[in-house]
């Protein structure tokens, strides 16, 4: 992302705001892609470690005949998924680990933050209206309230329509 100013890495760079360790939320779906592209932006430029946290959330109430994979496969199929998250981190030169945790999400990622001692939480926004909040919930605005450090929400970008050739 070209938005945000460049920082110069060196030995400074931990006095800017004293960002050594970045914790991304995120589910691994395309809505969470512009803040994990922040996220790794970020930490490369801070020279940060990046923790992505992935919830698997326990609490939602499916129908019944909603048939789920079974814990193990819901958590191994994560963790095939972080493992490109991790390797697009070594490609951009941050240095990135990876947990999963199940649980509800807003309180599992607060809890991983101060577990894991984060500076910054990143976290996508789905951009829902005030009724998807309510019906919902909202993950980044239980963060913003709750996270024992500051929380950076990233909105996810419009997808922008061809333009028609002429």
């Amino acid at each position: 992302m070209s938005a945000s100013p460049a920082v110069e890495r060196g030995p400074e760079s931990h006095a800017l705001g004293g960002i050594r360790r970045i914790l991304l939320a995120t589910d691994l779906s395309s809505a969470s892609e512009a803040a994990t592209e922040q996220a790794l932006e970020l930490a490369r430029d801070l020279g940060a470690r990046l923790l992505a946290v992935s919830v698997i959330d326990t609490t939602t109430r499916l129908p019944r005949e909603t048939l789920l994979p079974r814990m193990d496969q819901r958590r191994a199929a994560r963790e095939a998924s972080a493992q490109a998250l991790v390797m697009r981190g070594r490609a951009a030169g941050v240095g990135v680990e990876f947990l999963v945790w199940d649980g509800e999400p807003g309180p599992s990622i607060v809890d991983a933050a101060a577990s894991e001692q984060a500076d910054l939480v990143i976290v996508g926004s789905h951009g829902r209206g005030r009724v998807g909040r309510i019906v919902l919930g909202s993950v980044s605005e239980h963060l913003v309230r709750n996270a024992p450090c500051p929380v950076l929400v990233v909105r996810s970008r419009p997808k922008l329509a061809a333009a028609p050739l002429s």
